[in-house]
């Protein structure tokens, strides 16, 4: 699995002695990989989902079976990497910086590259996906996605659609599209198709998203697709 190969690379990469945080693996990412565009974004990809994963353990409190096993789903980690993965998410969890200075970090790697850096909102779903896997997406958990939602530079209707997503779900398929309640179908319909270009693979492994992480593009259609057949099944009844 390269984008893990790659991680012990960074990891290997930080000084001796030196300390090890967020801010040096970030630097040692933009220095091992500052010719190769590709690789840079799918890296930083990964140790997002890891790192921020592993700060949101420590602001709701409690590492739930039900989080692991989601963080897992996202990252399918073969047992060699093990070790390298959980020393990341060792350091985020341990780390003094706050999540909002590597969140900031992350949009300004992101951003050098591309003003719009779709890989952002792709992190954040991986996150809600293991907010919400013990079954609820508790208070705190959702201030902390709120927060990195903004530091991201999402806008308010692009956070609320991907809470939406995982929130509502099947209790409001208006909400799941960014539609308004009762729109017609044939806007439904357009939403619809817009949305499955957008989440196609080969747009996500386009804009950066690690094949390693399509778990997050399949969850992501199957709720569209629900949502819209909730919707369209309705209407033709």
């Amino acid at each position: 699995m390269q984008i893990l190969s790659n991680l012990n690379t960074v990891l290997q990469a930080i000084p001796a002695g030196g300390r090890a945080s967020l801010e040096a693996i970030l630097e040692s990412i933009r220095t091992l990989f500052g010719g190769d565009r590709e690789t840079r974004r799918r890296v930083a990809f990964g140790v997002a989902v890891i790192a921020l994963s592993a700060k949101m353990a420590k602001a709701d409190g409690i590492v739930s079976q039900p989080e692991i096993t989601a963080f897992r789903q996202i990252l399918e980690i073969p047992p060699e990497e093990m070790r390298n993965v959980f020393r990341l998410y060792d350091i985020a969890k341990e780390d003094i910086a706050g999540f909002e200075i590597y969140a900031a970090r992350l949009r300004g790697l992101c951003r050098d590259e591309d003003e719009d850096c779709q890989l952002l909102a792709d992190v954040l779903d991986g996150l809600f996906h293991i907010a919400k896997a013990d079954g609820l997406v508790h208070e705190r958990e959702l201030a902390f996605l709120a927060e990195i939602g903004r530091i991201f530079g999402l806008t308010d209707q692009e956070f609320a659609r991907i809470k939406n997503r995982h929130i509502l779900g099947a209790e409001n398929p208006y909400a799941v599209l960014g539609l308004d309640p009762g729109a017609p179908l044939a806007e439904t319909r357009a939403r619809y198709l817009a949305l499955v270009r957008e989440n196609h693979p080969d747009r996500l492994a386009a804009r950066g998203v690690p094949d390693e992480f399509m778990f997050i593009a399949t969850e992501r259609m199957k709720a569209i697709n629900a949502a819209y057949h909730s919707i369209s099944g309705k209407t033709a009844a």
